[in-house]
């Protein structure tokens, strides 16, 4: 049985060689992608760019040298690149050259020329609308998979027998939930799916919500907090990324239909 084995099992393993290391090539890269399910999410990503530089290019939007030179600049201080060599480092890690890092900062900047060309002036309309869409609110959740779990832990939470977080490190699914014992941040209705914002329309803070069915599972949820509503510069891209993801989409489905 043991010679059987033997003859059966890579020579490497049987002299106790490691196999060595090497960086992934492009080629392995693209593998791994579609392997893991990842690939059509950034072909997303790929056509949303392709379409930002096309229709930049057709409606004459570009960028000065100036405002490049200053985004850069804002990048390399966000993620504490003081100096050459930081940066040379991280660019290494990344495994792409300055360029390639330059053009996706050209990138950016134009998406956000071109939101602001096409819905710059649309925004406050927007706004006054879809008001109660841009509401903030602080909100934890405990993501489970099964309906009699959900419930339980609701009972719990509402008789006061055990903490919302100490029930969401033991319960949730949701990977930042279950890290930060339910706190998943502060975010606007419109991020968040429908099934959760009509329930937490009329929540008050404090008040435990559910559960709530979403295709991934079922949420119980407490409002944190609410935050005052107001027209402020974050909420302002909020709405022309909202108004930007339908516009592509529109793109997209005329695109399929010719």
């Amino acid at each position: 049985m043991t010679e059987q084995l033997q003859q059966t099992l890579p020579l490497k393993v049987l002299t106790n060689e490691p196999v060595q290391a090497h960086p992934a090539t492009d080629a392995e890269i693209l593998t791994y992608l579609r392997h893991s399910a990842r690939f059509a999410e950034i072909a997303i990503a790929a056509e949303r760019e392709s379409l930002v530089l096309a229709n930049c290019n057709q409606l004459g939007i570009e960028i000065s040298d100036d405002e490049w030179q200053a985004a850069g600049d804002a990048f390399r201080l966000e993620h504490k690149l003081w100096g050459n060599a930081e940066t040379s480092a991280w660019l290494d890690e990344q495994r792409i050259s300055v360029d390639e890092w330059s053009q996706g900062i050209k990138v950016a900047l134009l998406e956000n020329k071109l939101k602001e060309h096409l819905f710059g002036a649309t925004v406050d309309g927007a706004y006054i609308t879809n008001r109660d869409n841009y509401r903030r609110v602080a909100l934890s959740q405990i993501l489970v998979t099964d309906l009699a779990t959900a419930w339980k832990i609701v009972q719990i939470l509402r008789e006061g027998q055990a903490s919302f977080c100490a029930l969401a490190l033991e319960h949730s699914k949701g990977k930042q939930s279950q890290e930060n014992g339910g706190f998943v941040g502060i975010r606007y209705l419109v991020e968040l799916v429908p099934e959760i914002v009509k329930p937490l329309t009329e929540a008050k803070e404090g008040e435990i919500i559910g559960p709530v069915q979403t295709k991934v599972g079922y949420h119980v949820l407490r409002v944190e907090k609410w935050f005052p509503i107001e027209l402020n510069q974050a909420v302002r891209e909020q709405i022309m990324d909202s108004l930007f993801q339908v516009w592509l989409q529109n793109l997209k489905n005329s695109y399929h239909q010719a």
